[in-house]
């Protein structure tokens, strides 16, 4: 299942210094100057993931591969994109492609640092960008606004009169410089939104980034009531990601932090898509899995192989602790634990399944 998440913003906020930290590579120009990045870097990432590991141990599995996200690192928006300043709408068309966004804002101190706007403001940061992505939508859909009033003037001008509401309504909401997304849509609205393919309809997520020597837990100002934020000192994830494994959980430890914040963006990107991880344990390998929460089982089994869709005939599911203490497949059938599922189970987070499949 792939899947991508674009990290945007001002220019110098440290979106290309958090992508290089992400992938631990230095494939994304960071410079001090804007719009270094010209062409969108891509990079796919490992979702931590310590089930894992216990799961491989308990099988002897010889393979342990885990789920993944791609990032794609997209240039510097800046104030007039939308109207074509800075590097204009080939960096907004870059957005549209991507499913998620993960919004980078400057809550960091650096007079070495230029700030696009020569202050340090989060708030402002984000209200930049997320008026130029609404401006973007306008434009797309003032013009399906148009074309539908025209198509509406024939013989069928009935058929015609949701859509003209819909329309008007997200017109009116782009115009205010509030995303699409905040609306609420019935199931016919939610299949004509995506045909538009608009910016602001895609989930988002703020990264503020902030000051190395922060302390946890000390407050930062909120980007937005409406959205969610996490925070990261991209230059500090740099530093770790240049340090071995052990190197890395030893400074961590010194800073007094459970986890990398790269790992908590990981973590709340893959929730952001609404998605879970299933998994598959046995001795050629462990292995994680992405379906979108609510999936079925045959949509499950057709994320392994799209054959096993039709194919799909049973699966045996277990919880991954369950199975984890039970010590594999070969015991856990004795404890009462494992159910056997058809078609219409809805994996949850955290099963292991062994599918049956009819070839």
């Amino acid at each position: 299942m792939s899947l991508s998440i674009g990290i945007v913003g001002l220019p110098n906020v440290g979106k290309s210094t958090l992508f290089n930290a992400l992938t631990r590579s230095k494939q994304a120009d960071a410079q001090n100057y804007p719009f270094c990045t010209i062409d969108p870097n891509v990079g796919v990432v490992e979702v931590p993931d310590n089930r894992l590991q216990k799961l491989a141990e308990v099988s002897a599995s010889q393979k342990t591969i885990p789920t993944v996200i791609e990032f794609v690192d997209i240039a510097g928006i800046v104030k007039g994109a939308s109207e074509g300043e800075g590097l204009g709408n080939k960096f907004l068309s870059h957005i549209r492609e991507v499913d998620a966004i993960v919004q980078v804002v400057r809550s960091f101190t650096d007079s070495n640092v230029i700030h696009v706007n020569n202050k340090v403001d989060p708030k402002n940061d984000a209200e930049v960008i997320n008026l130029e992505l609404a401006l973007a939508d306008l434009q797309t859909v003032s013009k399906k606004l148009d074309n539908t009033k025209r198509a509406a003037k024939g013989v069928a001008a009935k058929d015609f009169e949701k859509q003209l509401e819909l329309f008007d309504r997200v017109e009116k909401q782009l115009q205010a410089g509030k995303p699409a997304r905040e609306l609420e849509y019935n199931e016919d609205e939610t299949l004509w939104m995506k045909e538009l393919q608009l910016l602001t309809m895609k989930p988002m997520l703020y990264v503020v980034n902030v000051d190395e020597d922060k302390k946890p837990g000390t407050e930062t100002i909120k980007v937005s009531e409406s959205t969610a934020q996490i925070e990261i000192s991209a230059k500090l994830e740099a530093e770790l990601a240049d340090l071995s494994p052990e190197e890395a959980k030893a400074y961590l430890l010194e800073l007094g932090l459970a986890e990398t914040g790269l790992d908590r963006l990981i973590t709340a990107s893959y929730k952001l898509l609404n998605l879970i991880t299933f998994l598959t344990s046995g001795e050629p390998e462990t292995r994680a899995w992405t379906v979108r929460r609510g999936a079925k089982a045959p949509e499950a089994a057709g994320v392994i192989h799209t054959d096993f869709i039709k194919g799909f005939v049973k699966a045996d599911v277990v919880n991954w602790q369950d199975f984890v203490e039970a010590g594999g497949w070969s015991k856990i059938k004795t404890t009462g634990k494992m159910r056997l599922e058809g078609k219409d189970y809805v994996v949850q987070d955290g099963d292991v399944v062994y599918f049956h499949i009819n070839a």
